[in-house]
């Protein structure tokens, strides 16, 4: 079936809104925050542990199946409710994010968007009508239409050109959509400037997607200006139909950090932040766990600043960060500084859903104090990284 959203309040001031939505696994409440399962697993947990956390919808990452273990594997298995033993909803994503992490310009072009297999470097071309192909193989609830996903900062030139491109494969996208038990959704993109972004809608709108998109946030922009473009977006999307905003969540505080000081001050090791946590809010006065995920990098990052640590070691499978990473030009980099390694960030060296939240985790930390270090190196180097022989090390 396909989704239905059902308004039940909006704030006369913020435009907040409370709804529901109709799924084929059951009515649930928005707002909500949806649990981050990239290969089709919320990594640490177990079918059953995230089922009690009473989550919503699930999202699953296009890009990730595809390449492994490949639609077709999880076709066969039943679609990904059975791959993944999950009978709760889940939404796919196009794969364009990762995919324009890994991408140059010039690689992207009227058809799609050509880059090479991370795990082999085999040449591949990702379209709007291979990720339809694709998401209707996985057989999510919902879809997600292939856009670009402009990263900051940019010109409005470029953003001009690319909303127009993003339209029109949205709507290439839509025509071979085929999937009863799906629901499609359009990306709204424009970047920080309101006049684009109304196009967008409105031309999403004609197409009458099940839902729509707030797209091109959270990817280096200060928080006012992410919050201007929610703004821009919302306010001409139409009140019937569900809003999903992508890839936003940072913590703000740990609430555990007093116990974490006193058990180091004893001489304790502390294992904690794995996952990201389990992230709550404050209601009435009272902590509620969300079932959502918070990046574990920016969650050691925020930790490491409130206990007032010195470094932050961030141990990850490779021995250091690099630049025009698995290309002729590949750099690794070693000592740098937080203002260099932000340049690298923003021209877009670093994938969004592996080595991106490291560096930005890095320099969050670096950033928050005098003399703070930050150290990107692999487990087995360790001992030496530690020592800063070896690793990206941050000042």
């Amino acid at each position: 079936m396909k989704i239905k959203y059902n308004l039940l309040k909006e704030e006369k001031n913020t435009k907040a809104r409370l709804g529901t939505i109709e799924t084929n696994y059951g009515t649930y409440e928005t707002p909500m925050f949806m649990p981050v399962g990239t290969q089709a697993t919320v990594k640490t947990l177990s079918p059953e542990e995230v089922k009690a956390c009473n989550p919503g919808i699930i999202l699953a990452n296009t890009y990730h199946l595809w390449l492994r273990p490949g639609e077709d594997v999880v076709n066969h298995a039943g679609g990904l409710h059975k791959f993944m033993n999950w009978d709760g909803p889940i939404l796919t994503d196009s794969g364009g994010f990762q995919v324009f992490s890994l991408a140059k310009p010039k690689d992207i072009t009227e058809e799609g968007v050509h880059f090479k297999n991370i795990y082999n470097g085999d040449d591949l071309l990702l379209t709007p009508e291979k990720s339809i192909e694709i998401q209707n193989k996985l057989d999510s609830d919902i879809a997600m239409s292939f856009d670009e996903c402009v990263g900051f900062p940019h010109t409005r030139e470029y953003v001009e050109k690319s909303v127009e491109r993003t339209i029109r494969w949205a709507e290439r996208g839509k025509k071979v959509f085929n999937n009863e038990r799906q629901s499609l959704f359009g990306i709204v993109q424009g970047a920080e400037f309101e006049d684009l972004r109304k196009h967008c809608v409105e031309e999403l709108v004609k197409m009458d997607f099940d839902g729509y998109s707030i797209g091109g946030t959270a990817v280096g922009e200060p928080k006012d200006l992410q919050y201007k473009q929610v703004e821009y977006s919302c306010k001409y999307l139409p009140k019937d139909k569900v809003r999903y905003l992508m890839g936003v969540g940072d913590p703000i505080d740990i609430i555990e950090k007093d116990a974490i000081k006193a058990l180091m001050k004893d001489g304790q090791v502390v294992i904690c932040a794995g996952g990201g946590g389990i992230p709550v809010i404050n209601k009435d006065n009272k902590l509620e766990g969300v079932a959502s995920v918070i990046d574990k990098d920016y969650a050691s990052s925020k930790l490491a600043d409130l206990i007032n640590a010195d470094y932050l070691v961030i141990l990850t499978a490779v021995d250091n960060a690099y630049i025009n990473f698995k290309k002729e030009n590949e750099r690794k980099l070693e000592t740098i500084s937080s203002k260099e390694l932000q340049n690298y960030l923003i021209e877009g060296h670093f994938a969004k859903g592996s080595m991106y939240p490291k560096v930005q985790a890095c320099l969050n930390f670096v950033k928050s104090g005098n003399n703070k270090t930050a150290i990107i190196a692999s487990l087995d180097n360790a001992k030496e990284a530690f020592k800063e022989k070896v690793g990206t090390i941050i000042k």
